[in-house]
């Protein structure tokens, strides 16, 4: 069964995503969408963290362009952010990997483990604001 968590760091302005059991492409979508409709994604998100450590992609490899058009159609959301996905299984990491060619308008990027995703993150902001949300 497929699931999602969310949980979202105000300090460090970071969205969060825990997902858990086999995950289609659809679940992926509509997890999105849930989150957009509840409006879990504030304008001061500036990135996201996506955890499949506890999951498996559960589609075709090929579909993974589907993914990124989805991450396409809506630039209000992840444009100019950094979409980090951590897992830990090599046939798990090919999805993110694939994904970074067909990015546009925003970047994504494999892990291992959550402190280098929001590291990753946390490096594209210019020094001086990123000095800001420390001291915050």
């Amino acid at each position: 069964m497929d699931d999602v968590h969310y949980k979202f760091e105000y300090k460090e302005r970071i969205l969060f995503k825990y997902y858990f059991g086999l995950i289609s492409l659809e679940f992926i979508k509509n997890s999105w969408l849930n989150a957009m409709s509840q409006n879990i994604i504030t304008s001061d998100t500036l990135g996201f963290v996506l955890d499949y450590r506890k999951a498996s992609f559960n589609f075709e490899i090929n579909k993974y362009v589907e993914l990124a058009h989805f991450y396409q159609e809506y630039p209000n959301v992840f444009g100019n952010r950094r979409i980090a996905f951590v897992t830990e299984r090599p046939n798990d990491i090919v999805y993110p990997m694939l994904l970074q060619i067909w990015a546009k308008g925003y970047e994504t990027k494999p892990f291992s483990t959550i402190e280098a995703a929001m590291h990753w993150i946390y490096n594209s902001i210019p020094k001086s604001n990123l000095m800001d949300i420390v001291s915050e």
